[in-house]
């Protein structure tokens, strides 16, 4: 038999006070400020949309994170919360003195809610919130005089109510407060509605931005410009559609290098860029080089996948300092198979000390190109995972590789491709591949195995017996 725990008494408390909406408002003028956050988090569950407002206006501390307690879109509440905000603004709730700096709306700060949440010491949890308020910066924003309304923002190819409604208030208040946006996600759309957005917003706020989804080489050269501004972005993830008017070859015409200039050079203007993430950018082939040296920081993280790869721009990896603090490389479906991979083990041995993932699934490598990687691998010492997936190793190499990477102290994870003689005539058959996956276990019990390993064939064509169909698929093989 199962007993539930009663109601505390301050849960009676905000019970009993909700239930009559003209009590709660009044009673925000004496409410101790450590009672804001359960009554908040009490008034939002129950859609109590008037004394929300009047909360908002009242707010005793210099954060209110929205969007870690409210799932947006939800035109409704904002519309609530921004009337709040209206009455700081203009001064019409006057029970306090105005405190609010800062209006939260992105997914972030759930410790606010959560210290309150979690501790029966009101005065204590009071002061750790002011701790993690001023500690964690809620922040540099609130340095400034205005108040900072901060969100994210994602849109397509129209903006939804939720976001239209949000900027409409913010550009008829923009005397009076400022709208930042940490992360962006856009969609192909008309650059006259983007350049409309980046007019609302500060964008040399923006921290994080991707473009997803089709965009051409034109419409990101028109985009150009507006990347500049955004001197302190951080993480930028690109995906584009190839452009139709480009030969198979990826052989651009002047026009089209024109316009790659125009896109590169905006880099230079990125000064916080550490984590940078490109797929299907088929005109980077050939200009790796001036790209990478564009970076004014150290990146972190790179990912460059779905790209042809000329000798010159792999060389650039060994050649560029920025490169030289790389904790994570990732080169997903570019094709190595006929290049010299000299440059790629000297970037290795230019980052033994940091890299803690190395992904060059699809690459299509050889055994001698990956047995010329060896010494270097070894001397990665803080890898912690490797992915090898569609590489093309025979069982000899495999058990190599295995044996350099395994031997890691730090590694966790590895991803290994099925080796070369799991196919008979470009097919694997899954009696020779669980054949040869036991042999592989056995080799690792001799050295330090990982915390989790996994080997993978290619797609290949497999006809199921019991719905006489054939179908791609994958035979994989995983022991911990």
């Amino acid at each position: 038999m199962s007993f539930q725990a009663p109601p505390t008494l301050l849960t009676l408390g905000l019970q009993s006070l909700l239930r009559d909406q003209a009590l709660a408002i009044s009673a925000l003028k004496e409410l101790p400020g450590e009672l804001f956050p359960p009554l908040m988090k009490a008034v939002v569950a129950g859609r109590h949309l008037t004394i929300l407002q009047a909360m908002v206006a009242a707010w005793p501390f210099p954060c209110l994170p929205m969007g870690a307690l409210v799932k947006f879109p939800d035109v409704t509440t904002l519309q609530a919360v921004l009337a709040g905000v209206d009455m700081q603004l203009t001064g019409i709730f006057r029970q306090r003195k105005r405190k609010l700096q800062v209006l939260d709306l992105s997914n972030v700060h759930h410790d606010f809610w959560d210290v309150w949440a979690g501790t029966e010491d009101g005065a204590r949890s009071a002061e750790m919130v002011r701790e993690k308020q001023r500690g964690t910066g809620l922040h540099r924003y609130a340095l400034r005089r205005r108040l900072k309304v901060v969100t994210n923002l994602c849109f397509g190819l129209c903006l939804d109510e939720h976001h239209e409604y949000l900027l409409q208030w913010a550009q008829e208040r923009r005397g009076s407060l400022q709208l930042y946006c940490r992360k962006m996600h856009i969609s192909p759309l008309s650059m006259y509605t983007v350049r409309k957005v980046l007019k609302i917003f500060q964008p040399e706020c923006i921290e994080e931005l991707v473009l997803n989804g089709g965009w051409t080489l034109p419409t990101l050269t028109s985009f150009a410009p507006c990347l500049g501004q955004m001197r302190n972005l951080r993480k930028f993830f690109l995906t584009i559609m190839h452009d139709d008017r480009s030969d198979p070859d990826n052989t651009l015409t002047d026009a089209q290098r024109k316009k790659v200039t125009k896109f590169k050079s905006q880099f230079s203007k990125l000064n916080c860029l550490q984590h940078l993430s490109m797929s299907g950018v088929y005109f980077l082939s050939g200009h790796m080089k001036q790209l990478l040296w564009c970076l004014k920081t150290p990146l972190e993280f790179l990912s460059i996948s779905f790209c042809s790869f000329s000798q010159a721009d792999l060389e650039s990896f060994a050649q560029c300092h920025r490169l030289h603090h790389l904790k994570h490389l990732q080169l997903g479906g570019v094709i190595l198979s006929e290049l010299s991979l000299v440059s790629l083990r000297i970037f290795l041995e230019n980052v033994p000390d940091t890299l803690q993932i190395l992904e060059l699934e699809g690459c299509r490598m050889k055994d001698s190109q990956i047995s010329s990687l060896f010494p270097a691998l070894s001397q990665c010492s803080q890898l912690t995972r490797v992915n090898f997936y569609d590489n093309d190793f025979s069982m000899a190499v495999l058990k190599d590789l295995l044996y350099h990477t395994a031997n890691l102290s730090h590694m966790a994870q590895g991803f290994y491709p099925a080796p070369l003689e799991c196919y008979v005539m470009g097919q694997a058959t899954f009696e020779r591949f669980n054949q040869l996956c036991s042999e592989l276990r056995n080799t690792l019990c001799t050295v330090r195995q990982h915390r989790s390993i996994s080997i993978a064939t290619q797609l290949c064509l497999v006809h199921c017996p019991h719905c006489d169909s054939t179908r791609w698929t994958r035979f994989y093989h995983s022991w911990q």
